[in-house]
């Protein structure tokens, strides 16, 4: 199963894709601005069978702002796509993306945070 994840923002949208096994996670460029429409084209140009939406909790596991945004974006998604749309907690995925970088990875900042995202759903869901 292909997996499209997306670290939304409200200015950009990093976005990561598994390969067709679940197993490993690749980041591409980010969407700016974060369109519900170019992500249904990245979708279906990439055979994704199932999106999932970052959930920005705190530390404590609380809602914010940007939580309420999220949920709307994938809302939005769920109702635009053919493929099942879920959620998945995103805590500490910029802190790892920060240290992806420090140690040479090249993607957008935002597209890494999508690929620990993704790499943690698909560890959940193995």
């Amino acid at each position: 199963m292909r997996v499209l994840a997306l670290d939304y923002g409200t200015a950009r949208c990093g976005c990561a894709i598994s390969d067709p096994t679940g197993t490993l996670a690749r980041p591409l460029p980010a969407l700016e601005p974060p369109d519900p429409v170019a992500v249904a084209r990245l979708v279906a140009d990439s055979d994704a069978d199932r999106v999932v939406v970052g959930l920005p909790l705190s530390l404590r596991g609380d809602d914010s702002a940007q939580t309420t945004l999220s949920r709307e974006f994938a809302a939005e998604l769920g109702e635009l796509l053919d493929v099942p749309v879920d959620t998945y907690d995103e805590r500490l995925t910029t802190t790892m993306a920060d240290r992806s970088a420090r140690e040479g990875a090249s993607a957008d900042p935002d597209s890494l945070a999508a690929a620990h995202l993704l790499e943690s759903y698909l560890s959940r869901h193995a």
